[in-house]
Parts: structure tokens; C-alpha cells; sequence
């Protein structure tokens, strides 16, 4: 079997889209595209109090292959230990502890994380308590219930596990800027006309033109 590409996610602080927006309630949360819904890395959570409506569980696993799917194209993403916590330090930070949705698919009211940890010790840690599997480095989160609806969900087995969104950054667009280029290097070798080209902008329109059609030629077998 053909061992699939891995890539690593991480947060670009200077993009302010980067981060984690939301913690999801779910059964059977969806895949999208950049934007990380995590069924693979749901983890299930368990009720601390069930009169106070408290539950845990781990929002985010760090060194964890996670299959995705891009068309015809298989491959795993991951997080390295110090995204997940700065994922876990910019969530709160950003004061999006009240955002939480049901199913990745609409926002609710009255569903709130309270306590936010990062694993030290995984035999030491609260989780273990609660049968949590927890590894060194993973995120741990408490959520207090207070929506009636929803914590009649939680008790009849609707939502089952806990799972972030948000979006990340991944080095495919780096790798993309070096074929890029490669490719005009090799456009420049042709070319006759003594110009100073730095970009497709400063290019003839031809040379422009071959220059994407090549890229996009790369594009489509790397997606393949």
C-alpha cells in the first residue's frame, strides 16, 4: 500500500484568519476542505457533574495522523505539540470560549468551555479520571451546559464527542512558490529580449501564459 503524504497544519499568527473559532458537539462531524472540521480526531467526551451540566474532553491530539481527502488526492495532516497549544492559548485569547456549534453547522447559545489545559502528565491529569486516553500535550477542555436543548441531546446520545474548526496554514503554497520559480528560471534561459523579469506580471504575455500552464500542470499530478 502507498504510503500517504503527510502534512503538518500550523497557525500563522500573522494571518488573522488562523486559529480556532469554534468548539462542535458531535456525532458524526464533516470534512471541509481548509477549513479543519476533524471527524477523525474526534475524541468522546465524558459528563463530570450531570446536575451541573459539566462535561470533558480533548478538543485537540497532538502528532496524530488524521486521513483527509482532496478529489482523487489521499493524504494525513498533524499538528505538532507546540500548535496545538498555541491553537489551545490563542482560543482563549480571543475570547471564543462561547462559541460553540452543533455538527460544525449552527452556532449555540448557553454552551460554554470553563477551563482550558494542556496535558503535562497523562497518568497525573484530571482526564485519566474520566478514561480520557489522554497523551502528553493534548488540549483538555470543561464545558458547562446550561441550554436545556442541548443537554437533552448530550443525555439521549446525540452528541457523543467534541470536535474543533478553524482554519491553519500548511507549507503546499511554499512549495508551490519554489516550482513557480524554477518554472520562470527556466522561461528566462529562453528568452532573448534583455528584461529584467521578476515576476508573471513582468513577463510577455506567452511567456506568462506557459509559466501557469505548467504550474497548473504540476498541480493537477500533485492532486492526483
Amino acid at each position: 500500500m502507498e504510503e500517504l503524504d503527510i502534512i503538518e497544519l500550523f497557525i500563522d499568527e500573522s494571518r488573522e484568519e488562523d486559529g480556532i473559532d469554534a468548539i462542535s458537539l458531535v456525532e458524526f462531524p464533516a470534512i471541509e476542505e481548509n477549513f479543519v472540521a476533524l471527524s477523525k480526531h474526534k475524541v468522546e467526551f465524558k459528563t463530570v457533574d450531570s446536575e451541573k451540566r459539566i462535561i470533558v474532553g480533548l478538543a485537540l491530539v497532538p502528532n496524530k495522523l488524521i486521513y483527509r481527502r482532496r478529489g482523487d488526492y489521499e493524504y494525513n495532516i498533524t499538528f505538532s505539540t507546540e500548535t496545538v497549544r498555541k491553537a489551545s492559548e490563542l482560543y482563549l485569547k480571543r475570547l471564543k470560549n462561547n462559541n460553540t456549534t452543533l455538527e460544525h453547522a449552527e452556532f449555540t447559545g448557553g454552551v460554554s468551555v470553563i477551563e482550558s489545559w494542556i496535558v503535562e502528565d497523562p497518568e497525573k491529569d484530571k482526564t485519566a479520571l474520566y478514561g480520557l486516553n489522554a497523551v502528553e500535550g493534548a488540549w483538555a477542555v470543561t464545558m458547562k451546559i446550561d441550554n436545556d436543548e442541548v443537554w437533552e441531546d448530550v443525555k439521549q446520545g446525540k452528541y457523543l464527542g467534541l470536535s474543533i474548526e478553524g482554519m491553519f496554514s500548511d507549507n503546499v503554497e511554499d512549495i508551490e512558490e519554489v516550482e513557480a520559480s524554477s518554472v520562470l528560471e527556466e522561461i528566462k534561459k529562453l528568452l532573448t529580449e534583455d528584461v529584467e523579469l521578476k515576476s508573471y506580471s513582468d513577463y510577455p504575455q506567452g511567456a506568462t501564459n506557459n509559466a501557469k500552464r505548467a504550474l497548473g500542470n504540476k498541480q493537477t499530478k500533485k492532486d492526483r
